[in-house]
């Protein structure tokens, strides 16, 4: 696992933990020398996460598109900044240059942007790992959202094994690394009759 794709809040949040948990996995990519990949702001824990591993002389690739966000808020430290049309092309960019994905706490976008790679999982457009760092019990409501998705028949109980969870960088890192893609089955069950 070479590099991976943070999705994360422009805000810190109003917890101190949340700023710790990024501060920590950026610590935790630098040290496995994982390059990290993500929005390219300086803000936030976005901006945490970033500052953190260019700190320590990590990588860190941000992708920003033109012209949609304020100039002052883009990390202009950053290893490699590419500058795209729209977010479209923001998410694509982002998710092609990286080996697996974490999302740390954050707000619609966070989980747009998680719930997409989620999705391309379920659908065997890509088969890498995807986690998150379940920081003061931040991602219980979505896990138990998708716990009531599959009891309620709309979709697999093995598509919950496609979210990794962890409230250890260190140790959500490592099982990202030995990440194998659960067996889903078939997605559409009135076909099955």
């Amino acid at each position: 696992m070479k590099k991976i794709c943070v999705y994360s809040g422009s805000n810190t949040g109003v917890r101190s933990e949340y700023k710790e948990i990024a501060i920590q996995l950026g610590n935790v990519l630098v040290q496995n020398n994982i390059e990290l990949v993500y929005g390219g702001s300086k803000v936030g824990l976005m901006g945490e996460i970033a500052n953190q591993i260019l700190k320590n002389n990590g990588k860190v690739t941000g992708v920003i598109p033109k012209s949609l966000f304020p100039k002052e808020i883009i990390n202009d430290q950053l290893s490699r900044l590419i500058e795209v049309k729209d977010m479209h092309e923001r998410k694509k960019t982002m998710a092609d240059l990286s080996d697996g994905f974490i999302a740390l706490p954050g707000g619609i976008g966070t989980f747009e942007e998680l719930f997409e790679v989620l999705s391309w999982a379920q659908l065997g457009i890509h088969k890498k790992p995807v986690g998150v760092l379940n920081v003061s019990n931040f991602f219980d409501p979505l896990i138990t959202l998708m716990q009531n998705a599959a009891k309620e028949g709309f979709m697999n109980q093995s598509n919950i094994r496609l979210l990794l969870v962890s409230t250890d960088p260190k140790d959500l890192t490592e099982k990202m690394k030995n990440y194998e893609p659960p067996a889903l089955g078939n997605k559409w069950r009135e076909l099955e009759r």
